[in-house]
């Protein structure tokens, strides 16, 4: 198959990043990094989650967030949106997206939300229900597409069912989630072969981590089989919590420079996107995980 003239990033720095930083930021900074993020061309940036503060500290704010944003014309601003208190919480902050997620994993699903998939389905399936009353769109994610911390390699089969019940729910795309960054292009390649068996290669994106260095590899393997969305996080932002000191999301700027040298259209500017990845870690108190950006940086300063 031809690779796609037109590849969607989708931002989750600002939700899926930060929230695996050590470091909370405040709102203004948050706004900060949103509003950049689609100033560079971004037309999707996660801007929160609203979820229990308890047990995500650094999204606490999420309401604050959305309030405050200038909201850029074309862009989607998604939260993540568990279940039907956070989704009432997620409609009063005035948003216009939300995500829900669900594992391919029991075990992950049990030791991340507390309950097994199918619970998880019962969970939000009211969510869906009543974001489509509203006129509120959403976005599907599935956990360990590929390998689970707690119980190693997932069937595909597995996955395709959860990625089908949330299509069939109404979720209007699906990201499958390489979770912990141990895949490599070939079990990408064969776990997605599966999935668009029974779902519209159009309806599906990927999300993947560079725990192991394989995240381009493995996104162009994705690439190859003509999926055209792709979650990344600016300046690499968000560690894997299964991998102590590992990296976890997949740079946007790395991402970027790839999609670039495919000839890709993406309507990403990379010079802006790199500042974004520096204001951002410079917040934090560290570098870019970036490659890209850290080359664009040691070029600047040559």
């Amino acid at each position: 198959m031809r690779l796609p003239a037109e590849v969607r990033m989708v931002e989750v720095g600002p939700r899926d990043g930060l929230q695996n930083e050590a470091k909370s930021l405040p709102s203004a900074v948050k706004i900060a990094l949103i509003e950049r993020l689609a100033d560079a061309g971004l037309s999707a940036v996660e801007a929160g989650a609203f979820v229990s503060p308890k047990w995500i500290p650094q999204m606490a704010d999420s309401a604050d967030v959305l309030a405050g944003l200038r909201r850029k014309p074309g862009v989607r601003y998604p939260v993540l949106v568990p279940n039907m208190r956070g989704f009432d919480a997620a409609r009063a902050a005035g948003a216009q997206e939300i995500a829900v997620f669900a594992a391919a994993s029991e075990t992950f699903s049990r030791r991340n939300t507390n309950c097994s998939v199918a619970e998880s389905f019962e969970r939000f399936a009211p969510v869906v229900a009543a974001a489509k009353r509203e006129g509120i769109v959403v976005r599907g994610y599935v956990s360990c597409a590929v390998d689970c911390p707690y119980e190693g390699p997932i069937e595909p089969a597995a996955v395709t069912s959860v990625a089908r019940r949330l299509l069939e729910l109404g979720c209007y795309e699906v990201s499958l989630g390489e979770t912990i960054g141990t895949a490599t292009p070939g079990r990408v390649r064969t776990m997605l072969a599966a999935v668009m068996e029974a779902v519209p290669r159009e309806k599906l994106a990927v999300h993947l981590h560079d725990t192991y260095g394989q995240a381009l590899a493995n996104l162009m393997a994705a690439l190859e089989l003509g999926i055209a969305v792709a979650d990344s996080s600016v300046a690499g932002l968000g560690g894997c919590p299964y991998a102590k000191g590992a990296a976890g999301n997949v740079a946007s700027e790395d991402v970027l420079y790839l999609l670039n040298g495919l000839g890709i259209r993406t309507g990403v500017e990379l010079e802006k996107l790199a500042a974004v990845g520096r204001f951002i870690s410079a917040e934090l108190g560290r570098e870019p995980a970036s490659k890209v950006a850290r080359a664009l940086a040691a070029k600047a300063a040559a």
